[in-house]
Formats: C-alpha cells, structure tokens, sequence
C-alpha cells in the first residue's frame, strides 16, 4: 500500500484559566503546513483577546469554510479543576483535544484517499501547556514517533495555528458561558464570562456560590450555598 506523507502543524490554545466559573476550553487546530488563512474583509488575524466578539464570530465561520482545516475542542469543569488545579486541568484538556483531533485527521484522511496515512504532526502550545506524553516546556521540545511537540510563551501572537485555536476557543467558551447564564440568571455570565469583575464579584458576596463557580477560586468572598 501507498504512503502518502506530508507535514501538519497544530496550533494548541487554552481559555477560561483565570474565570471564577465555567470550564477552561482548549482548542486544538491542524492544517498542512505551508497553508496561508488571511481574509481581507477580517483585516489581520490575531489573538482572539485583540479581537472584538463580531470579529471572533465572523474569524470562525471563515475557519470553516476552509477545508483544509480541522479542530477539535475539550473541557475541564469545575469540579475536576477544583481537585487537581487548573494548570493540570488546562494540560488534561490540550492532551484530550490534541488526541482526537488527531485520531479523527488521520482516520479522515485515510477513508478520503484510500491511502496509508503517514503525518507528520509539528505541534505549537501556548504559555505553560503541554500534552501528555510531551512535557515540553518554555522553549523545550519533546517528539515521539512522527509527533513533535513544542510550548512557546505568547505562541497566540507569534503562531498562526495557535491564534486560530485561540479564537475556537474563545468562542465555543463564551457560547457556553451564555448557556449556562440561563440556568445562573443573577450572576451574569453572559457578559463577563465568568470572570472575576465587579459585578460577577459583587453577585458571589450577594448570592454565594453556585454549581457553576470553582469554590477554591472564590473562597475568599463566599462559599457554595
């Protein structure tokens, strides 16, 4: 049988680290390498925290239309954060992502080509990330097999398929903080995400926790009622 070989970047973002509620989302996001994504309308691609939510919103719907990309997300919630802390639930959800997003690339490619599939996966993570298995950090790199994994502090500003995932993240997150506002009316979460500004901090000291917060995020203000 056939190989058919070629390289892949994978850009890895997390989002939700710092919230008082809500999961922390990472996005895991692969294309060829090589592949430009530019929208003239969009104006320059950017981390998603430069860019407004319209630009966010319209930033993805482009991702899609491009079928050279792939992603996938994962999330931790606040009961796991809780237990093992959130850089550690951070990494769980980069090392869950990046897995599927693989498994479901190769197995894709495989049923379109009706080739064997050999890649070469060059994986970028953002700050203090890293997936199982690679415990690369700082400017370190780890591999294995046809996988090499590397952290870059701001990769989301300097790594296009870092800012790609940054904005998935960003936006899946933020539709699901607007969700769950719905089952928690009085804190607000459709507007500051989970955060911790002064209304959302104002609202705990107000109502108490709620299933939605992590309670070692907010201990200092109340606890779970």
């Amino acid at each position: 049988m056939k190989e058919r070989k070629k390289k892949y970047i994978i850009g890895i973002d997390e989002v939700g680290r710092g919230a008082l509620a809500g999961p922390v989302v990472v996005a895991a996001v692969c294309f060829p390498a090589g592949l430009k994504i530019s929208n003239r309308k969009l104006g320059a691609l950017k981390d998603s925290k430069k860019l407004s939510p319209k630009l966010r919103k319209l930033w993805l719907e482009h991702f899609k239309s491009i079928p050279e990309i792939s992603y996938k997300t994962a999330r931790v919630y606040p009961r796991v954060i809780e237990k093992i802390n959130i850089s550690q639930a951070a990494n769980r959800a980069a090392s869950a992502a990046s897995e599927r997003l693989i498994k479901s690339f190769q197995s894709s490619q495989r049923h379109t080509n009706k080739l064997q599939f050999v890649g070469m996966f060059k994986i970028f993570l953002d700050g203090g990330l890293y997936i199982k298995n690679h415990p690369s950090t700082g400017s370190g790199r780890a591999s294995s097999g046809r996988i090499i994994a590397k952290t870059i502090i701001r990769a989301d500003e300097k790594i296009t398929a870092v800012k790609v995932a940054s904005i998935i993240a960003k936006v899946q997150r933020d539709r699901y903080m607007k969700k769950l506002s719905k089952k928690y009316p009085r804190y607000g979460f459709e507007v500051h995400k989970g955060y911790g500004t002064r209304r959302h901090i104002r609202a705990i000291k107000k109502y108490g926790g709620s299933r939605a917060h992590r309670l070692t995020f907010i201990k200092k203000w109340h606890t779970i009622k």
